[in-house]
């Protein structure tokens, strides 16, 4: 049974949803979000900003799909544009079928995340939550080493990233019914401009905020 796209939506925004409230309650991120906060605030202070971030946590849910529906459209629009300087054809909304399955790569990171702070380092500050990305370069290379507006690439640089990246170019060679590996170079000249170009925007910023 092959599921339509709005389902597929559907599942990947109630399971991130899911994965979000289950990592809350089983690692108690708002104790470790008082006790982060204790440390530059006063107690009244810590509850008000408490008070609001619960009274405003909807906002969190609610922003999960649109999320979503922003970076798959982006993504399936910049292999359309792929597919294009390479002179081939696959309907956008198969794409965004393809970058939707995609996706789903990227849910085993919070996953691994939830049981390595549950499992293996259950005493963590919000700092340290901050910063790991489970599987990347970034928790290979102590962050306090190295500049700030480095972290961010470092932790991009991981296996779901490359897992990702050649699911959509496996699926687009299925699409064009190529032998070649073409979705490679597709998947490259568009996704993987796109990703380093959002990677230095980022960089950018961090290094002028910094």
């Amino acid at each position: 049974m092959k599921w339509p796209n709005t389902y597929l939506f559907i599942a990947i925004s109630l399971i991130s949803v899911f994965l979000y409230l289950l990592t809350s309650h089983a690692l108690n991120l708002d104790k470790v979000f008082v006790l982060s906060l204790s440390e530059q605030l006063t107690s009244e202070q810590v509850q008000k900003i408490l008070f609001i971030r619960k009274k405003w946590q909807w906002v969190q849910y609610a922003f999960i799909p649109l999320f979503f529906g922003i970076k798959i459209s982006i993504v399936a629009f910049l292999l359309d544009i792929g597919c294009l300087f390479h002179n081939k054809e696959i309907p956008y909304r198969q794409l965004f079928r393809i970058v939707l399955l995609s996706e789903f790569i990227f849910l085993l990171a919070p996953i691994l995340k939830l049981c390595w702070f549950y499992f293996f380092q259950s005493n963590f500050t919000l700092e340290d939550l901050q910063y790991f990305y489970p599987l990347s370069l970034g928790n290979i290379i102590d962050h306090k080493t190295v500049a700030s507006w480095l972290v961010y690439p470092l932790q991009v640089v991981n296996v779901f990233e490359v897992a990702y990246f050649l699911f959509l170019s496996i699926q687009i060679d299925k699409a064009i019914g190529s032998t070649t590996e073409e979705g490679l170079n597709i998947a490259g000249c568009s996704y993987g401009i796109g990703l380093l170009l959002w990677v230095v925007s980022v960089m950018f910023l961090t290094l002028n905020m910094s």
